[in-house]
């Protein structure tokens, strides 16, 4: 405890699995100058609620308005001991489709609708993409209601 080492904090983020018809909503980007498929997904910004940041997350990743069903699970992830840690929260839903939706965000290169086998043979951003998948196909399912907001001060 004596220690003066600075204080161990994980980078948090939000992701969604969107499902429609046994295809799943992809983004493909560029993390780290490869081109990666990932949930929508992101950090979370100071001040903003979980459920906020899906909702912004899946707008600027792919232009839709989703909305958060059920969360999939909480998932700690580190590439390896001198990566930053990840905490991530994954959130089922839907989104209303819209023909003319496009992303806002310009690492992104496109989304697609993928069935779970095609994503055997694509480069993921991380071994949580097919995870939460996995996760969402054995029925993982737990009320958005677990996620306390802390009520305001007046």
């Amino acid at each position: 405890m004596g220690t003066s080492q600075p204080r161990w904090t994980p980078h948090t983020t939000v992701a969604a699995i969107i499902e429609q018809d046994g295809r799943f909503l992809l983004v493909e980007e560029r993390d780290a100058g490869k081109q990666v498929f990932n949930q929508p997904a992101g950090h979370l910004e100071a001040g903003e609620s979980l459920i906020a940041a899906v909702h912004r997350e899946v707008w600027e990743e792919t232009g839709l308005k989703f909305t958060p069903q059920f969360l999939i699970g909480i998932y700690r992830w580190q590439r390896d001991t001198v990566s930053p840690c990840y905490l991530r929260f994954l959130f089922g839903g839907m989104v209303e489709t819209d023909p003319d939706a496009r992303p806002h965000d310009d690492a992104i290169i496109a989304s697609h609708w993928l069935r779970r086998d095609d994503l055997l043979s694509l480069p993921l951003r991380s071994p949580l993409v097919l995870r939460g998948i996995d996760d969402y196909l054995v029925g993982r399912r737990y009320d958005l209601a677990l996620l306390q907001e802390p009520a305001a001060e007046t």
